[in-house]
């Protein structure tokens, strides 16, 4: 007869298979990272999702002055996914921590082509005629209109550690 070591009470073990099933979701996040990176400026279905919230944070923001007005799209661009990360994170749900995490690295790649759009503005806007280009008029308003495409690579950048965060999560989160 063959020694089976009984398990300790009170410790949980994982299998190989529960391993594989707990990173699993990480190829998602990679997939998702690559793709909104190499597809930056291409519209996708999520980014109906992050017009509502853009637009809804000028509506927001608006109690603030004209300039938190202005940036309040872009910061609630960050702040929803933000949420969503620091609930899920606090209840330890790893597949909707991944998934907020995506939602924040693709708004961050959002806010790169947005930037790194100002001096040309080339994007088409949602509104009437003649409606102003958030970051043509926060880069201009501090002179900083030519360090669009720097403060674009700035977001990527981020977006790319947001991506990395989410495929490394498993390794963090248990549940």
């Amino acid at each position: 007869m063959k020694y089976r070591p009984q398990p300790i009470e009170g410790v949980t073990t994982f299998s190989m298979f529960d391993e594989i099933k707990r990173w699993t979701p990480s190829l998602f996040v990679a997939a998702a990272g690559f793709y909104f990176v190499a597809n930056a400026g291409q519209y996708t279905l999520i980014d109906n999702f992050d017009l509502i919230i853009h637009e809804a944070g000028h509506a927001i923001f608006r109690l603030f002055g004209e300039t938190i007005c202005v940036l309040g799209g872009t910061l609630m661009q960050i702040i929803v996914p933000a949420l969503l990360i620091v609930f899920s994170a606090s209840n330890y749900f790893q597949k909707r921590l991944q998934l907020s995490l995506v939602l924040l690295g693709q708004n961050l790649i959002n806010i790169s082509v947005y930037v790194g759009d100002a001096q040309t503005q080339k994007l088409h806007l949602l509104g009437p005629p003649g409606v102003i280009h958030d970051w043509h008029f926060l880069l201009n308003k501090y002179n900083m209109l030519d360090m669009d495409g720097e403060l674009s690579t700035i977001f990527i950048i981020c977006a790319l550690i947001v991506f990395a965060a989410g495929i490394i999560t498993p390794a963090f989160v248990r549940k």
